[in-house]
């Protein structure tokens, strides 16, 4: 039991310890998602970044409903994303993200509080859904106290525009203006105060399992929730999304990880009535 304990505590610090490349480019050596640099090289580019390739829990994963499992004791996804705060817009060089200053919202999930820390955005999506990829996924990232992470994961296809995006599109524009194109840097804008329940999203249906960050340094331990309601996004705010990025990270999603005998569980509402 003590030796349970004290795996899981350094874990816990890892997880911790390595946060911040997830969040922000700087942290590690450059990657990309093509060439010497791609996902299959993202392991020998550094040792922090080993788990890209020797891993036996990443993600993303190709989600099969068939073969997932009835997870019994799920919940309705307990989100309470209410408060108006400030975010800044964040080009990391192979994302676009949204930083909050302060408490975004919380998001609860087996007797823990998750804070609302950061939402970036891959396209194509990372996540498949029986073999399906999508034009775009939303990672809403949350940290724990203790920094545990989990992420939900919001999947999206051609259509009608994002309202989110909407909202921040002269943001997006202004961003992309202040990418040089002789010296590409990190750079942000400030967006304000934004009212963050308006990006809570109600689902009946979602899919959780243990995996990892998408990005180096690849860390396990990451609790994840697709949301089962595949949701819209037009093709110009896709465009939007990565003309900022650096070329190798135009397509920023990581190819589908092996489960490796791991199970995904599904909550699905509608099946319980």
């Amino acid at each position: 039991m003590a030796s349970q304990v004290l795996f899981l505590f350094f874990m816990s610090l890892l997880l911790f310890l390595t946060i911040s490349p997830y969040f922000v480019s700087g942290g590690g050596p450059q990657f990309s998602y093509m060439g010497p640099s791609g996902p299959q090289r993202w392991g020998s580019l550094s040792p922090t970044y080993s788990a890209c390739s020797n891993g036996k829990f990443q993600s993303p994963v190709n989600i099969i409903k068939s073969k997932c499992v009835s997870g019994r004791h799920l919940k309705q996804l307990d989100i309470e994303y209410h408060v108006a705060v400030n975010a800044t817009l964040v080009d990391n060089l192979f994302n676009v993200a949204m930083n909050y200053d302060g408490n975004a919202g919380i998001f609860r999930l087996n007797g823990k509080n998750y804070s609302l820390v950061q939402m970036h955005w891959h396209s194509p999506s990372e996540h498949h859904l029986g073999g399906v990829r999508y034009d775009a996924e939303l990672h809403l990232v949350h940290k724990s106290v203790d920094g545990e992470v989990s992420v939900i994961g919001v999947l999206y296809r051609y259509g009608h525009p994002d309202p989110l995006l909407s909202k921040i599109q002269t943001k997006l524009a202004q961003l992309q203006k202040m990418v040089h194109s002789s010296s590409h840097e990190q750079t942000q804008i400030a967006i304000g105060t934004i009212t963050t329940h308006e990006i809570r999203k109600h689902t009946r249906k979602y899919y959780r399992y243990v995996g990892s960050f998408s990005t180096p340094p690849c860390t396990e331990g990451v609790i994840w929730n697709i949301l089962g309601k595949v949701r819209s996004i037009s093709r110009e705010q896709v465009a939007a999304l990565k003309a900022p990025l650096i070329i190798g990270c135009k397509s920023n999603s990581r190819p589908v990880q092996p489960l490796n005998g791991r199970k995904i569980e599904m909550f699905n509402d509608e099946m319980s009535h």
